[in-house]
């Protein structure tokens, strides 16, 4: 089966293309200028592997959170390759990717995913390797304040996890103060791989390799749908906007 994944949810852009079980990618940080990477990546690993778009079994996209205006740019550029081709497609979270990447990277069996979405909070959500090698999500990916990381997890958190994604970089203070806690129950050991993996985490952004691996296996499962509904996953369906002191 041959795959094409896309993502631009983040600050980088990639693309993965398997064909015959050989994987052909393309990754490069871009911020604010995916539109203009996208598609000559797209056409850069289909020409390398001698293989057209009608010919692949179904198209692979990052979904979010992240980037509200890169999401949109990869569901969009997603759902006009699906409609040209009739290509099933299948979304993927950039969360999850980054997950999947620790695995792939480091064979990491729990991840705690934490990407900065602004206004001082995090997208963040905690995943545990199933029996088929995908992570897979343990409560419902959400967006907090990084001094509630902790107690937004607890509940979920079984054993020390593995910190990938940019909120632990632009909060490093506030997230390491809450790793290097401890109380009765030993929740801050839960936590103590927050402030093992040597300074900055090594995986700060999704890629569309780790997308085609969790996405090929939802496609073979036939969870793949049309391109009208391909969808977004913002996870912060709206923004607040604070007025400036003295405006």
């Amino acid at each position: 089966m041959n795959y094409l994944a896309l993502d631009a949810s983040t600050e980088a852009c990639s693309v993965a293309l398997q064909v015959n079980g050989k994987t052909f990618s393309r990754y490069e940080l871009c911020p604010q200028s995916h539109s203009l990477h996208l598609l000559p990546m797209i056409d850069a690993v289909l020409h390398e592997a001698g293989i057209k778009l009608a010919e692949l079994d179904g198209l692979i996209f990052g979904q979010g959170p992240g980037s509200f205006t890169g999401v949109r740019i990869g569901v969009g550029v997603a759902q006009g390759l699906a409609f040209s081709a009739s290509l099933p497609v299948v979304g993927v979270s950039s969360l999850q990717a980054m997950a999947q990447l620790a695995y792939i990277k480091h064979g990491k069996k729990q991840v705690l995913a934490a990407i900065d979405a602004r206004m001082s909070e995090v997208y963040n959500g905690y995943f545990v390797l199933d029996e088929h090698n995908v992570m897979q999500a343990q409560q419902d990916e959400s967006v907090t304040p990084p001094e509630q990381l902790k107690e937004h997890l607890s509940s979920v958190v079984t054993a020390p996890c593995y910190a990938v994604g940019t909120g632990w970089d632009a909060y490093s203070e506030k997230l390491s103060d809450q790793a290097g806690e401890t109380t009765g129950d030993h929740a801050g050991e839960k936590f103590s791989a927050l402030k093992t993996n040597e300074g900055s985490p090594d995986i700060l952004f999704p890629t569309a390799e780790a997308m085609l691996a969790i996405g090929k296996v939802k496609l073979q499962h036939g969870q793949g749908v049309s391109a009208e509904n391909a969808q977004p996953v913002y996870v912060r369906d709206t923004v607040s906007w604070k007025k400036l002191p003295g405006k």
